[in-house]
């Protein structure tokens, strides 16, 4: 049990985002096993409130990057405050998101909220949260990269990825292989006594 506990932070203490991705395709099988570790995901009242949708071709995730550059560049220049922009300094982040374009694979994670024809689920944030880092997870431990994208506002999500209204974007997730020679920022974990607290 201690071994493998171990082991598990050992491998996800290696886990970093990349803003850099190879066009190289993934075994699509990898991306259905990982979307159905998500599903298994604990969820308010086992409604499973997510929906996990898989961008490939080319032109949708060509029409996904202009539409979410469109939205941060409005973002970066107007609506971002100047205590964000020295935040996300570090990390060489812009407007600007050509992964939306190079990875192999983008998936949208999506909440699902109270349609006409479904019921009402309970703790919907929370609960895709916890699906989001499961598929992260799986995702890492079959080798693949993986980058948190949050435009935002993201309604324009819902035309691209042909999804009802009940349904809105979270995250949107480019998948795949770190481009050769790719780099990260140097970034620091906070230590295990500054966020383990015992009573």
């Amino acid at each position: 049990m201690g071994a493998t506990a171990r082991r598990f932070a050992d491998q996800m203490a290696s886990r970093r985002s990349v803003r850099h991705f190879a066009p190289d395709p993934v075994p699509l099988e990898v991306i259905e096993d990982a979307v159905r570790a998500a599903a298994c995901s604990p969820s308010g009242a086992n409604l499973q409130p997510w929906r996990f949708v898989v961008v490939t071709d080319p032109q949708r995730k060509r029409r996904l990057r202009q539409a979410a550059e469109a939205e941060e560049l409005e973002f970066y220049t107007r609506r971002a405050s100047a205590e964000w922009l020295r935040a996300v300094a570090p990390m060489g982040t812009d407007w600007q998101k050509p992964f939306l374009e190079t990875a192999p694979v983008v998936i949208v994670v999506f909440e699902v909220h109270r349609g006409p024809n479904s019921p009402r689920p309970y703790y919907v944030k929370e609960s895709v949260g916890i699906a989001t880092g499961v598929l992260i997870t799986a995702l890492h431990l079959a080798g693949l990269a993986t980058l948190t994208h949050t435009p935002s506002p993201m309604k324009f999500l819902n035309e691209i990825c042909d999804r009802p209204a009940e349904e809105r974007a979270c995250v949107v997730m480019p998948v795949g292989y770190p481009a050769a020679g790719v780099t990260v920022p140097q970034l620091t974990r906070k230590p295990l006594s500054e966020v383990l607290v015992r009573r």
